[in-house]
């Protein structure tokens, strides 16, 4: 199934690319990262528009615009929820909204998954929550933030963001090309850098050397966000959504297998749902 093979490529880019970007946050604030990586992005998905060509719409260029302002929304609330409140809650809990928001959406617009992709939707929003939750030992401390009201809203409000800019490039139309793409990234850019005009002060900018690192993630972001456009094109909105929402999975993958940290109960758990979720989402009926 085309749509499925897309949107599993969306989750990979979105997962290495969190995966490079959380280490260059170790260097730098997560706003002095994508204060670089967004514009890559413009730039890079404005050349794969010339190349690919497709036909310039305003409905098009409007759905891109609105889910790269719902994206770059979401990011603000996201890292404001991280920066201030336990990852350990922030994270999941604004993954299963992530996951959950387009299905419900798609269903109420019209989409008909059959039994085992119905059940495979529920194994994956599990599977979301599992293996984005961070284990105690790796946030508790002296310091330890709680969940407040505050951070609640930022938390919902960056899953609901992430979620309608998904719900966003699925409304796109067949033949348009990568142009909305290009339309999403100058808005979410924009938004970006008008979080960033008002907290300059408080942004850690990137050195130097990670510069190459950040052109990467910002050409992998194209790729992902380029796969998800076309997979909606292909497929169900509630399918490809939840199927696309599995990246933390590959996040962890991928610090198992390159910085060789261990994996706990929970997360293995996630990870072998997500493995059963995208069989179940891929089987006929």
């Amino acid at each position: 199934m085309i749509a499925v093979a897309l949107a599993l490529l969306a989750a990979v880019g979105y997962g290495l690319s969190d995966f490079a970007g959380g280490a260059a946050s170790r260097r730098a604030s997560a706003l002095g990262v994508v204060a670089v990586t967004y514009p890559v992005s413009l730039v890079v998905s404005l050349i794969a528009a010339s190349i690919v060509g497709g036909d310039l719409t305003a409905a098009s260029l409007a759905w891109g615009a609105a889910a790269g302002v719902a994206g770059g929304i979401a990011v603000w609330w996201f890292y404001l929820a991280l920066a201030n409140g336990p990852m350990s809650v922030v994270s999941p809990v604004t993954a299963v909204v992530v996951a959950g928001i387009p299905v419900l959406v798609g269903i109420a617009t019209g989409d008909r998954p059959g039994l085992l992709a119905y059940l495979g939707i529920v194994v994956a929003v599990i599977a979301v929550g599992l293996v984005s939750r961070e284990s105690d030992e790796t946030v508790t401390g002296v310091g330890h933030p709680r969940f407040t009201s505050r951070i609640a809203w930022w938390t919902v409000g960056s899953g609901i963001a992430f979620a309608l800019s998904f719900v966003g490039l699925g409304q796109v139309e067949t033949g348009t090309g990568l142009w909305p793409l290009a339309a999403s990234r100058a808005t979410a850019t924009l938004v970006v850098w008008l979080v960033i005009a008002f907290s300059w002060r408080t942004v850690v900018w990137p050195i130097r050397s990670l510069l190459p690192i950040l052109i990467g993630i910002g050409a992998i972001d194209v790729i992902a966000n380029g796969a998800l456009l076309f997979a909606y094109q292909h497929g169900l909105l509630s399918l490809v959504s939840v199927i696309a929402a599995l990246y933390p999975a590959v996040t962890v993958l991928l610090a198992v297998i390159v910085l060789g940290e261990r994996v706990s109960r929970v997360k293995l758990l996630g990870l072998l749902a997500a493995g059963l979720a995208v069989a179940l989402v891929s089987l006929p009926g």
